[in-house]
């Protein structure tokens, strides 16, 4: 019986793993403002979440106020590698309405106001 129930957690664990929503993990951002982040994308709750986890700019690595703080902010998968959100713009404080549009190793994050007229746009890729 012992041994089932290991088998049924290991199985439990590796399904787990395999089903990962392909917007996790660790993206380099475009620089803003003379610096650029490395965000680590995970679940929160239903939807997805990007932290900052390191800051760099054009001297190298640096301890940004940043660090930590939430810049992807509840994307919902909509299906197709589509994603919509919200997102945070250290370099103004402000919360944009967000989309995500995920393309193998790069995701074009949208950050917009006035319905999404007009909209700020980067290009981040995947570190591996």
């Amino acid at each position: 019986m012992k041994k089932l129930i290991a088998l049924t957690a290991l199985a439990v664990a590796c399904a787990g793993a395999a089903l990962a929503d392909p917007l996790e993990g660790t993206w380099k951002t475009e620089a803003d403002d003379g610096a650029f982040a490395h965000v680590v994308i995970a679940p929160c709750g239903p939807n997805y979440c990007g932290k900052i986890a390191k800051t760099f700019n054009a001297s190298g690595e640096y301890q940004s106020p940043n660090i930590g703080k939430t810049l992807v902010i509840d994307m919902a998968n909509s299906g197709g590698g589509n994603y919509k959100g919200k997102v945070w713009r250290p370099s103004n404080d402000k919360i944009y309405i967000g989309k995500m549009a995920l393309a193998g190793d790069s995701v074009k994050l949208s950050g917009c106001v006035a319905g999404g007229l007009i909209c700020s746009k980067q290009t981040w890729t995947r570190l591996k």
